[in-house]
């Protein structure tokens, strides 16, 4: 009988083969136990996009560890917290000027929808206490998070009895590059969803312009700047879930820059940290730190991971950041793009149904999700890690890759379509 100790995500454990061990990393590399090493084409769900060992990120955790690992934030500071938070000011686009810490993506979003809603709340605004997402949309695995991911086709349906329930507009269908009049059909729909429960909405969440782990759809920064004065309109906050898009994932430091779109409150993880040790970031504008800001305790946010702004986190993010900006990673993402879109734009198959690109983020969209079983196996003959799941076939590398290995990753993902059968 197999080792039940470790208890592994999204699989079924009674069938699940576990077969590679991982002993240690370098660049876009991973090294298993068994002596074999694979490209990862996935940067460990999208986040150690450094790759691994990187000498001055790495170095950056010894030099924290060996003054301060942890301290509370409760009534305490520690300059990391304090360095991170004013560099994120920065960064982000205009006007978001208060950072909030957590431990994880998840933990981020719900920190934004708590917020969100005590918003409203201690303006004496009650009715607006639900969320508004969009179909497709993934925003982590908490309860709060899985009341907005995707009711229909996402994996959280048997909870719908613990979960409030929330209102969903379609997801964009407009491309990337589409145009306002092919925007405006997306529009609509949404101002459908506003006009009739904007009384109730408190906050409206987006992965802007790429939802992930929901079905990798990309489309238009036209729909974010769109949505941004709808959302002025019916009074209600824009929420920008980055997570997973923030730190040059989508071609720019961040997706709301493809629009020129401040959200009033947008949520950092994975990148932040390179991947490094856990950690997130909530930043909100005045507008919503202003209705905390109160003579009345009862307004404080009440919220308090224990390793919010944990000094080795936060140092790990400044240097991540660091490196980001001083070895032009935008330039370097830049480059990938071309390759993601010289390798999959064109390539066609008929069990393909569709192939997109955007920033370093490259998919093939199969009709049926039987068309991929085995496909990691004979990655892995190739040289190359993939993880697919559902009906796509990604890759989202470390942005440290040559391009010579991206096409390596690219070879694997389409020679898998013509393979031996």
């Amino acid at each position: 009988m197999q080792d039940t100790t470790l208890w592994f995500p999204y699989a079924q454990m009674k069938h699940l083969e576990v077969n590679y061990e991982v002993e240690t990393g370098e660049g876009p590399y991973i090294q298993f136990t068994n002596g074999m090493r694979l490209l990862d084409a996935t940067c460990s769900w999208w986040c150690m996009i450094h790759g691994y060992r990187h000498p001055d990120v790495t170095q950056a955790i010894h030099d924290q560890a060996d003054k301060l690992a942890h301290v509370m934030l409760g009534g305490l500071k520690n300059q990391p917290a304090a360095d991170l938070a004013a560099k994120l000011v920065e960064i982000t686009p205009e006007g978001l000027n208060h950072v909030f810490f957590s431990d994880s993506g998840s933990v981020g979003m719900e920190v934004a929808m708590k917020m969100a809603v005590q918003f409203w709340q201690n303006q004496g605004i009650t009715a607006k206490c639900k969320m508004a997402s969009l179909l497709k949309a993934y925003h982590g695995d908490t309860t709060g998070c899985m009341s907005v991911c995707d009711p229909e086709e996402g994996m959280h349906s048997m909870f719908r009895g613990l979960l409030p329930e929330q209102h969903f507009a379609p997801a964009p269908e407009a491309s990337f590059t589409a145009s306002a009049d092919e925007v405006a059909a997306d529009i609509a729909k949404l101002r459908q969803v506003f006009e009739q429960h904007h009384h109730e909405i408190a906050g409206f969440m987006v992965e802007p312009l790429l939802q992930a782990a929901g079905g990798l759809n990309m489309y238009s920064p036209l729909y974010l700047q769109e949505a941004r004065k709808l959302c002025d309109e019916f009074d209600i906050l824009f929420i920008f879930d980055e997570v997973a898009t923030g730190f040059g994932r989508t071609g720019k430091l961040f997706a709301a820059d493809h629009a020129g779109v401040t959200p009033d409150i947008m949520v950092l993880s994975k990148g932040l940290t390179g991947g490094y040790v856990g950690h997130a970031a909530t930043i909100a504008n005045d507008r919503v730190f202003d209705a905390f800001w109160d003579d009345d305790a009862g307004k404080a946010f009440m919220h308090g991971p224990t390793f919010m702004g944990n000094p080795l986190a936060c140092a790990v993010a400044l240097k991540s950041i660091e490196v980001f900006e001083r070895d032009d990673y935008l330039e370097r993402i830049s480059t990938l793009n071309r390759v993601l879109q010289d390798e999959l734009l064109e390539f066609s198959h008929p069990e393909v149904k569709a192939t997109r690109v955007l920033g370093a983020t490259g998919v093939i969209e199969v009709h049926d999700a039987a068309s991929l079983k085995g496909v990691q196996d004979f990655a892995i003959t190739q040289g190359v890690w993939l993880r697919p799941f559902g009906r796509f076939l990604y890759t989202m590398p470390p942005y440290i890759i040559s391009e010579a290995e991206l096409r390596q990753i690219t070879g694997a993902m389409k020679d898998w379509f013509s393979r031996d059968q």
